[in-house]
């Protein structure tokens, strides 16, 4: 039976202003045969959809969100993270600066009205030439600083929908359409008994007030990604390489897209590394905060990693590139944050749900208000029932702000993983941002991060019965070790070679997972494990002096015959112990699972100061006790070096991997740690906690603003108090209303995670 592979396509859509039109982006996505997913962020102005390749295709996509109204395109295959980012940051500066002269011609415009208007109250309904000038001004500001409004309007009209741009169309259209009769016909409202208003400066006004408004919004729309651009302007244009043509060599400046692997290159104090690579020559110390949030520079010698963007201090140095272009360390954690600002976190849907149906509703509300002033408006005081009535309908209309809800959660999840990532914790998205805060339990792994990952062998046993003398001992274990990749066998193959025995390379190599491995050396059949492989030979290592320091037993039988162990010690970070600390602090139960042995296991654990210890655990062990946790109540945090720890890391509610520097893409966690400092797993915990008070804060302002301010405009508080809400004061409401949330987000920027 064979199995479709889904895919993923990344879709920019232009032409979204409001909550309404993501989602109707997003329900006419998730419609597609084949489409399980369609993520729409208003924000990034991206769709991304998970599809059956056999059921529909990228192109079929865009058509459809084409229908629907808005525009969008496929991006080119040659356009890398960095471009389309570059992109995106010249669209947002240019969208600003449009908004803006927009908004300050309308502004001065609009007040110009407002003092003609105040000052020639008889021209009201008179024809003149005054009322004729106001009618040009309006016109130009509605078709040149408006347009947008009432093309998106038309544009969402013909698709049988409605947005934000629909409500301030109708009710600037409503305003425009009674002042032009008003100025050309006034015997139609003076023959009916009314006065012949006229509403050009509110209808310039409104325009230049929602224009300020989105401007202000464009603006701090860019600061919400200032640490994703901060990210893509790290990567240099040109890099400096070695040519050799054949008679000499020679350094050249190239553009950086023609650097390939393996190319050497040339990095001087001050410069930025333009690849990812491993040194050849010179030493230096290198700024990797982008990579880490550490500032302290790395010291780098011969066969050290560097990666690209990081900034080079001191030294010269040549190395050669062993990543570039998406493979880099730099373009994986752009890329992370681009995929992660592009999600959506699971509060957003309650705001999605109300979107759906939010500008019909207003509208609806907007003409019982009419309705309801013509009605009673002489009864309950109203000087002019039919002026206040349209009044008031407009004011609805103006006041009402999708655009907010919108905005809400998008807003601090950019903020959110931006400031994650400056802090070295990688968020793959909101999901995973929003989950973190209820986590109640952190069970940590103890090698690579309570300790260093570093193992070394610290003592020596030989049992009193062998016949082989210690060198020749630790010469068939190293051996044996070769071949195997865990971090016990890296240190006894190093000790060995520090002590110069023989390394031998050994035949028929067997591993057995969490045990240890077997192999034939020099003729010789060698058992190199845990006690628990022992015990499969029928070994019993109670036989050897227990004396020895406290650390993991490697114990080394040959042909059938156990002849002594290596005790392998793996230092504590210096940081451990105030995180675990710190993780008290914070209400969080700290459980630590190894497969190491009980003893070494209760040291490390006494030395962290971790009161819970699970040792001797498998990785399937490791899956079982976090879902014993889990069964309990318990949210559960992994934090794990994303290898051994992967099923565990995928098990936990919340996957936490130790980045090791330049592994950022690591699958099985949702957060990647890229210091290996377990104080960043709090940090993210934190983080999450900060992010979610503010979405939530963010989502009861946007609701609570329209749930106040619509009832205000319709008129609520006039029988009671006689107070009436223009629909100048309401444009400039629904301006500040949006701005407020973006605004809100952004302080998660100078939030202190620790």
């Amino acid at each position: 039976m064979s199995t479709t592979t889904e895919e993923t396509v990344r879709i920019p859509v232009s032409g979204m202003t409001c909550a309404a039109c993501q989602a109707r982006v997003q329900r006419s996505l998730a419609k597609q045969p084949g489409v399980s997913d369609a993520v729409v962020n208003l924000m990034m102005r991206t769709a991304t959809v998970t599809f059956d390749p056999t059921a529909t295709n990228p192109a079929a996509l865009v058509e459809t969100i084409r229908s629907t109204g808005y525009g969008a395109e496929l991006a080119s295959p040659d356009r890398t993270a960095f471009d389309e980012e570059e992109a995106r940051d010249k669209s947002q500066r240019e969208e600003f600066e449009e908004l803006r002269r927009k908004a300050i011609v309308s502004g001065v415009i609009g007040a110009m009205a407002m003092v003609v208007s105040m000052t020639n109250v008889s021209m009201n309904g008179a024809g003149g030439a005054i009322a004729y000038g106001l009618l040009s001004l309006t016109t130009f500001v509605m078709a040149w600083g408006g347009r947008q409004f009432y093309v998106g309007a038309w544009k969402a009209g013909r698709h049988g929908s409605a947005d934000m741009n629909t409500l301030v169309a109708i009710g600037t259209g409503a305003a425009f359409l009674y002042s032009l009769i008003a100025t050309v016909a006034p015997s139609f409202f003076v023959s009916r008994g009314m006065m012949p208003e006229l509403y050009y400066e509110a209808v310039i006004i409104i325009i230049a007030f929602v224009l300020a408004g989105h401007a202000v919004e464009a603006r701090a729309k860019t600061q919400t990604s200032s640490a994703l651009r901060s990210l893509v302007k790290l990567r240099p244009k040109t890099a400096r390489v070695v040519r050799n043509n054949g008679m000499d060599a020679h350094e050249a400046d190239v553009p950086i897209e023609t650097i390939v692997r393996d190319d050497v290159l040339v990095v001087r104090p001050g410069e930025r590394v333009p690849v990812d690579g491993v040194v050849l020559e010179g030493e230096s110390a290198i700024d990797e905060s982008m990579l880490t949030g550490e500032s302290m520079p790395v010291n780098k010698k011969k066969q050290d990693r560097v990666f690209g963007g990081t900034l080079n201090r001191t030294g010269a140095f040549s190395f050669r590139a062993t990543a570039v272009g998406m493979d880099s360390a730099l373009a994986q954690i752009v890329k992370l944050m681009r995929d992660a600002q592009g999600s959506r976190a699971p509060i957003q849907r309650l705001a999605d749900r109300v979107s759906a149906v939010f500008v019909p509703v207003v509208v609806a509300i907007s003409v019982l208000t009419f309705i309801a002033w013509v009605v009673i408006g002489a009864s309950v005081g109203a000087v002019a029932p039919v002026a206040h009535a349209f009044s008031a309908a407009i004011a609805v209309l103006i006041i009402a702000c999708p655009c907010a809800m919108g905005l809400a959660v998008p807003t601090a999840v950019m903020v959110a993983t931006g400031k994650g990532a400056s802090a070295g914790i990688l968020i793959k998205g909101g999901e995973a941002l929003q989950r973190a805060g209820d986590v109640t339990t952190i069970v940590v792994d103890k090698t690579g991060t309570v300790t260093e990952g570093k193992p070394e062998v610290v003592s020596v046993l030989l049992s009193k019965k062998s016949q082989i003398d210690e060198a020749t001992m630790i010469a068939l274990a190293a051996s044996v070790e070769t071949r195997s990749e865990h971090p016990l066998a890296d240190a006894i193959v190093r000790y060995g070679k520090s002590r110069g025995v023989t390394v031998d390379s050994p035949e028929s190599f067997q591993s057995t997972t969490g045990r240890g491995a077997t192999a034939i050396v020099g003729g010789r059949m060698v058992v190199v494990g845990n006690e628990e492989l022992m015990g499969e030979y029928a070994l019993d290592p109670s036989s050897l002096d227990r004396s020895a320091p406290v650390g993991s037993s490697v114990y080394v039988a040959v042909d059938g015959e156990l002849i002594g162990a290596l005790i392998v010690a793996d230092p504590i970070k210096e940081s451990s112990r105030d995180a675990i600390s710190r993780m008290r602090d914070a209400d969080l139960h700290v459980v630590m699972l190894t497969g190491d042995n009980r003893a070494t296991a209760d040291a490390i654990a006494e030395e962290a100061g971790i009161e819970r210890v699970v040792s001797g655990v498998l990785p399937a062990g490791k899956v079982a006790e976090i879902a014993r946790i889990q069964s309990e109540g318990g949210v559960v945090a992994m934090v794990g070096d994303g290898i051994n720890d992967a099923p565990a890391l995928a098990q936990a509610d919340i996957g936490m991997a130790i980045g090791a520097g330049a592994d950022v893409a690591v699958e099985a966690a949702d957060v990647v740690l890229m210091r290996g400092d377990l104080r960043s797993a709090l940090q993210a915990v934190t983080l999450s906690r900060l992010t979610m008070r503010t979405m939530k804060q963010n989502l009861f302002w946007a609701f609570a603003y329209n749930v106040v301010g619509i009832p205000i405009a319709a008129g609520a508080l006039y029988p009671a108090f006689g107070i009436t809400l223009s629909p100048i004061i309401a444009s400039a409401a629904m301006a500040f209303s949006s701005v407020s949330v973006v605004t809100n987000s952004l302080r998660l920027r100078r939030a202190r995670l620790s």
